[in-house]
């Protein structure tokens, strides 16, 4: 079998990326057991704090007749206590496959070449591609298809923001981020998701950056938030507060939106910043179910 990562959206074409998402909807319906992964082990490696991403993979292990071996920072300790390298050959000998949330992309870069198994990007600086997989299963779940749908990021331009564009325009539809000055793409990020949309007869991108999301958000099926400081960036948190002001996703914001429309947000939510108190249980949000998804997608 020959080895297939997922560091990236971009690591799967377009059809593929259809294939998962229309494979996680039948395991979010199906009331039986399957047990592909029986008897194999995924080795963990987290070097950030996670909730869903790391219970989402230990249980999809389990059910899929497998076993997750979690494995913290301070454990493993990545070009501290040995190199990357050494560690990814080692875990291959063991493993059938290695889930890891590093702090650099370039680290899961390095698993994958040093390591015999499938890595897995379970977050990087760069991007989140098993939290897109989530996102688009969700919508999907709401409207049946995701051609022609518009969908809206409002914030900060993060690796959720780009692996949730890449899945979005690979599947038809159209999508708008709208941030702060300083906070948009980097032009190599543009460039990543106007390629991929390039694929795609009838996918529009558009990038706003200014002082408010309204124009982005007229008219949108989904509206996506994420939090304004990211894990890492701490010490930007009051910068980031004051940049952000006026790009909060509220009740206010979601009446300029389709009818229909739904609010998606990765969690954890810092609510009164990118999302006000109550958004979250609001009747148009689905986030909860979104959070479910992680499991059926992964």
């Amino acid at each position: 079998m020959v080895k297939k990562n997922f560091l990236s959206i971009d690591d799967v074409s377009d059809e593929e990326l259809t294939w998962l998402v229309d494979k996680s909807i039948e395991f979010a319906n199906r009331s039986d057991s399957t047990t592909p992964f029986l008897g194999k082990i995924a080795a963990m490696i987290f070097e950030k704090p996670s909730l869903r991403t790391k219970v989402s993979f230990d249980i999809a292990c389990y059910e899929l007749g497998g076993h997750g071996i979690y494995l913290s920072s301070d454990e493993v300790g990545l070009d501290l206590r040995e190199p990357v390298e050494d560690v990814a050959k080692v875990l291959s000998s063991w493993a059938a496959l290695i889930v890891a949330r590093v702090n650099s992309h370039s680290t899961l870069d390095r698993l994958s070449v040093s390591s015999s198994i499938p890595v897995i990007n379970a977050l990087s600086d760069i991007e989140h591609p098993c939290q897109a997989l989530a996102d688009i299963l969700t919508v999907k779940q709401k409207f049946g298809s995701i051609q022609g749908l518009n969908i809206a990021y409002v914030g900060d331009a993060n690796n959720c923001a780009l692996s949730l564009g890449l899945a979005a325009v690979s599947q038809g539809a159209n999508y708008k981020i709208i941030s702060p000055e300083a906070y948009g793409f980097s032009a190599n990020d543009q460039h990543k998701i106007l390629a991929r949309a390039s694929g795609q007869k009838n996918a529009e991108v558009e990038f706003y950056t200014g002082t408010s999301p309204k124009d982005a958000i007229e008219g949108s099926h989904v509206i996506y938030t994420d939090v304004w400081t990211s894990m890492g960036q701490e010490s930007e948190t009051e910068t980031r507060k004051s940049a952000f002001q006026g790009f909060q996703v509220n009740e206010k914001l979601l009446e300029l939106a389709d009818r229909e429309a739904i609010v998606l947000h990765p969690m954890p939510v810092h609510y009164g910043e990118e999302m006000s108190l109550g958004m979250l249980d609001h009747s148009q949000s689905r986030a909860y179910q979104q959070a479910e998804n992680r499991l059926h997608a992964q």
